[in-house]
């Protein structure tokens, strides 16, 4: 492992607003720069009563602005809501800003339910468009070998780092074929992550933006003081993703004594499948978790992200974990 970097969805608990929430995390990023994270991404979602992370690239300007050293980008955008062109205005812009300090992850789900994605895109398209969107969106960040028609200003030659998100083989093998570095959800999606991560290796194209394949995965960090105070802090996105599966979305729950009395047990087995890929407990369970993910993935880059509802273990939770993936980048 290179690196560990940090997810922020943003999340809104119950009883905040919104405002709560992107001072939340503000918060989070001046802890996670002084921590020693080497990325803090957002994540666009819509019409989620629990995400304040809509507007992705206005959020990654305000903490790019509150921090100084810390890569700030997107987790990221969902590309097929956006026209090319605009994603490049945005990330150029940013780049200008805060000059190499802009990363940009490039997704190809909507964030959202159908409804809003329509509302979002307004004309839906029944073919899919993403690899060539991607390649039209690196264009305009690139420096042009001859004059433009359309140009991103700002955005042209600021060649801004674009990633490849996925879930399954699709983006896998489109991140191998373009020569992009490769980002996948085990933190919620774990199910393919050996597959797709083989894939991407064994297929990988040397690019201009990239000799060798460059592998980041996710994995779900709660940490505290007990194994028992953590499994608790943890019942909040337990109840969140339960309640997000049963079509039932809403601000991030308080934690709960026992999430089995709250949650039926299919959809339970269901929710903790979905989260398996983390790690939970005390500073020496959650640093043996992690260094069995490390271990048996080999991630160039791991990205932890973690849904607790009280802002104080949050940060406790994430400076932990900063603690422990010093430790084992250093010993590995």
């Amino acid at each position: 492992m290179k690196y560990f970097s940090l997810l922020d969805l943003a999340p809104i608990p119950e009883g905040q607003t919104a405002s709560d929430a992107l001072s939340n995390s503000v918060a989070l990023a001046k802890l996670a720069e002084a921590s020693g994270y080497h990325r803090y991404w957002l994540a666009e979602h819509h019409n989620m009563p629990g995400i304040a992370s809509s507007s992705t690239a206005v959020l990654i300007a305000h903490i790019a602005a509150a921090t100084s050293t810390l890569r700030v980008g997107a987790g990221g955008i969902m590309l097929p809501n956006h026209a090319p062109l605009v994603v490049a205005e945005q990330f150029g812009t940013l780049a200008t800003l805060y000059p190499d300090r802009i990363d940009l992850g490039l997704g190809r789900a909507p964030g959202t339910d159908m409804a809003t994605a329509r509302a979002l895109r307004r004309h839906m398209s029944p073919e899919d468009g993403f690899p060539q969107d991607v390649q039209e969106l690196m264009g305009y960040l690139a420096v042009p070998d001859s004059p433009q028609r359309v140009r991103a200003i700002p955005g042209e030659g600021t060649q801004v780092p674009v990633w490849i998100l996925g879930s399954s083989l699709y983006g896998a093998q489109l991140a191998a074929h373009l020569g992009l570095p490769y980002a996948f959800a085990s933190h919620f999606a774990p199910a393919m992550l050996e597959q797709a991560l083989d894939v991407y290796r064994t297929t990988f194209q040397p690019s201009k933006a990239l000799a060798e394949p460059y592998v980041m995965m996710a994995a779900g960090v709660c940490a505290a003081d007990t194994d028992a105070e953590a499994a608790r802090l943890r019942t909040s996105q337990q109840l969140g993703f339960a309640r997000l599966r049963s079509g039932t979305p809403g601000k991030l729950p308080e934690p709960i004594d026992d999430v089995t009395q709250e949650v039926p047990t299919a959809v339970l087995e269901q929710v903790n499948y979905a989260l398996s890929c983390s790690a939970t407990g005390s500073r020496e369970t959650v640093k043996s978790q992690l260094s069995k993910i490390l271990s048996v993935h080999q991630p160039d880059e791991l990205m932890v992200t973690g849904m607790i509802h009280n802002q104080t273990a949050r940060l406790k939770s994430f400076e932990i974990a900063a603690e422990i993936l010093s430790k084992l980048r250093g010993a590995g």
